[in-house]
């Protein structure tokens, strides 16, 4: 991965020894929760496609991380989330950079990014990015584990 303009701040893949930080992380910086939220959903995320985790990092802590996923058919963009100190301060849009960057070398040709309605800080910064919703699409869920 890149290092961005601001020499403090680089993104790269995370590696399984990353795994217990970024679930902690996430307990402070993303906003909702998921089934997958444990050591093992994102174990199997990381074993699976090792350069879907990014991690975005400014002078060796974690600040940041999006999940980049390809199905080899559609771009899927999860779990951007900033440390609540280090917003508007460039993280976010170095991750969607690094998220385009693996999307554009696998061939993907559209992303799609998850985003909670209640979320309407988020709204402004995807919309800043490019991105838009498409409310003709709604998400369906069924939860395959109990």
């Amino acid at each position: 991965m890149a290092v961005m303009n601001d020499l403090s701040l680089s993104t790269r893949s995370a590696t399984p020894a990353d795994l217990d930080e970024v679930l902690a992380f996430w307990k402070v910086a993303a906003e909702g929760t998921s089934i997958s939220d444990d050591g093992d959903g994102v174990a199997r995320l990381v074993e699976r496609d090792p350069e879907a985790l990014i991690l975005a990092e400014r002078e060796g802590e974690l600040v940041g991380t999006v999940i980049a996923g390809f199905d080899g058919w559609r771009c899927h963009l999860y779990r951007l989330a900033v440390h609540p100190d280090q917003r508007r301060r460039g993280v976010g849009s170095a991750l969607l950079a690094a998220a385009e960057e693996r999307f554009a070398a696998l061939g993907g040709r559209r992303a799609d990014a998850m985003v909670l309605d209640r979320n309407t800080s988020a709204h402004h910064a995807w919309r800043a990015a490019g991105y838009g919703p498409e409310p003709q699409w709604s998400r369906w869920v069924k939860h395959l584990t109990g």
